[in-house]
């Protein structure tokens, strides 16, 4: 008797433990602007260094984290997340943690293997994000594919399962958290916010990157309007227009 009590405490500390192991801030934002399946063009590679010295990195000029706070980490799980994510990271000298999909040839199977993978690997980053208590009570980073963030046509198409950060974080339990990030939307944060350790976000809020100076000529679009890209800056126009 005394020993089923003490397993059932356990137990129940336990389960508080673990989802204690929230973060207190999660900052969600997609890779930079792409040459190919493979790798940021300029344009996108400029925008990773722009968020380095603007947002993201140690000492930047309008930095998202508190005065004195240091990220608990950085996520990325394709290659173009990857290195937007990098120089933010290096300057931090913080884990840059890949939860890896790498694209393969252009087949319908490959397509679907690949989003299968993405569905995964998005899911399993989200369960080590409200387990691990290296983030616990901390600030991390999301820089995802992004119809892995917000996708209403893939959400129907997986129906019955969480398969992104808007499903998976329960965005869509709060008011104003779009359903759907654009394909051609570059220049965003969401920001979300859980009190306590709880899996249940409080707050939720997008801003928009501002850039000036060196970095003033980067696509500066408003939410799901053209990013004015075009064919001679060698990326990928989808949604330039």
């Amino acid at each position: 008797m005394i020993t089923c009590l003490i397993l059932a405490v356990l137990l129940s500390w336990y389960g508080i433990a673990a989802a204690s192991a929230a973060p207190a801030r999660i900052i969600v934002l997609r890779h930079g602007e792409k040459e190919d399946a493979w790798k940021l063009c300029g344009v996108g590679q400029e925008r990773a260094a722009a968020l380095a010295a603007n947002y993201l990195g140690r000492n930047a000029a309008n930095s998202l984290f508190a005065r004195g706070e240091q990220p608990a980490g950085f996520l990325a799980i394709t290659l173009h997340t990857l290195e937007l994510a990098a120089p933010a990271a290096a300057s931090w000298s913080v884990p840059l943690t890949l939860y890896s999909v790498v694209p393969k040839a252009g087949a319908k199977k490959d397509e679907d293997a690949r989003t299968a993978s993405l569905n995964s690997r998005t899911q399993e980053a989200v369960n080590d994000l409200m387990s691990n208590p290296a983030w616990q009570g901390k600030t991390v980073v999301m820089v995802w594919e992004h119809k892995h963030i917000a996708n209403a046509k893939l959400e129907r198409a997986f129906h019955g399962e969480r398969v992104t950060l808007r499903q998976l974080l329960q965005l869509d339990k709060l008011q104003g958290v779009p359903d759907t990030w654009p394909s051609g939307t570059y220049d965003y944060f969401w920001i979300v916010d859980f009190a306590h350790g709880s899996p249940m976000p409080t707050g939720f809020r997008m801003v928009k990157q501002d850039f000036a100076d060196a970095f003033a000529n980067l696509p500066s679009n408003d939410w799901d309007e053209p990013n004015g890209l075009t064919s001679d800056s060698g990326c990928d126009v989808k949604g330039a227009e």
